[in-house]
């Protein structure tokens, strides 16, 4: 009997998980074993919605983006009395030899409990455009996502002079600033704001008005959505939780244009690139590492290493235990925003 291979992808959707499920699936199929799809991510997999894989034209699906699976942020842990048995008898069904769970933190950590309390045979590969897991340098979807934004930063610039305004953009980042970071480095941004220091609009509008003082007519400031921002101590962000108990975002970029208005008299507007970053085409080394991490999968799955994923550390492919992926959130680190210290506010001055 050939081997049976399941896979979904979950969570938010990110360039390169056709690519990632190219790599799978090709090395899979040359190998013998036949593929399951299960459709939106865990939730496929709670309520029995498949597809076959066996006849995807894998040659070409990697150049899109999205994901054929569809996905979804469902978890069984969200009603682990109900739904994990609900995975556990899904998986029996099918026949199941092992299960490739393609997505970031909560996909993941879904998968390495699976693991370490039932012994279901999973294998991961990493995904998000916040680059926030640990145990992988970095994951597919987030350069793709990093492009997107500084485009967008570089295109802004030019009406940002013709008018003399300050254009404020929050990219995605709930509680990491990578992209933020990454894009508004690249495009030379006069300010970036991210999660992992609060943001002081004092500080940041002394920036800008020595900024104009020295003749500079516009500027980019760039914000994540996850920013906590000050104003004479008190936090203007949202204190609301959302129905997981993580503080709401959105709104950083309105607020932090407003301040700069209402304070410097300098007109500011602001942009919110949301779910742009997540969407089109990825770029050519998302969907090169996507397809290594896949084929990478594939092989762990064939040498029955269950409890592992897929990885990069110091530009190499490794396998990493599933729970040092989801054991910690990984951040932007001090001597990352200290390197670029004129750039973050507020430590310093531009």
């Amino acid at each position: 009997m050939s081997l049976r291979v399941g896979v979904l992808t979950g969570g938010g959707d990110a360039p390169g998980l056709n690519a990632a499920i190219c790599g799978l699936g090709r090395r899979l199929i040359a190998a013998g074993a036949e593929m399951i799809g299960f459709k939106d991510g865990w939730r496929g997999m709670m309520n029995d919605s498949t597809r076959s894989l066996q006849d995807a034209n894998f040659q070409h699906l990697l150049v899109y983006g999205g994901t054929l699976l569809g996905s979804s942020g469902d978890n069984p842990y969200r009603d682990p009395a109900t739904m994990v048995p609900k995975v556990l008898e899904n998986f029996r069904k099918h026949r199941l030899d092992a299960l490739v769970a393609i997505g970031g933190e909560g996909t993941l950590g879904a998968a390495d409990r699976l693991w370490r309390e039932h012994q279901l045979p999973v294998v991961g590969v990493p995904k998000t455009i916040d680059n926030d897991l640990d145990a992988t340098d970095f994951t597919f979807g987030f350069f793709s996502a990093v492009e997107v934004a500084t485009r967008a930063m570089d295109d802004l610039r030019s009406t940002a002079d013709s008018h003399g305004r300050v254009m404020v953009v929050e990219c995605m980042g709930r509680h990491a600033g990578w992209i933020t970071a990454y894009a508004g480095v690249a495009s030379g941004a006069e300010g970036i704001l991210v999660p992992e220091r609060p943001a002081h609009l004092e500080e940041l509008c002394a920036n800008l008005e020595r900024l104009r003082a020295s003749g500079k007519k516009s500027a980019i400031v760039a914000v994540a959505e996850g920013t906590r921002i000050y104003e004479n101590g008190v936090c203007l962000s949202s204190m609301d939780k959302d129905e997981f108990g993580e503080y709401q975002t959105g709104g950083a970029a309105f607020t932090v244009a407003k301040k700069i208005q209402a304070r410097l008299g300098w007109e500011a507007r602001h942009l919110v690139l949301g779910h742009l970053q997540r969407a089109g085409k990825p770029i050519a080394f998302d969907r090169i590492f996507a397809l290594r991490l896949g084929a990478r999968a594939a092989r762990l799955v064939l040498e029955k290493r269950y409890g592992f994923m897929a990885a990069m550390r110091a530009g190499e492919l490794v396998d990493v235990p599933l729970q040092a992926a989801v054991a910690a959130r990984k951040v932007l680190t001090d001597q990352f925003l200290d390197r670029y210290e004129g750039f973050f506010l507020p430590i310093g001055g531009l």
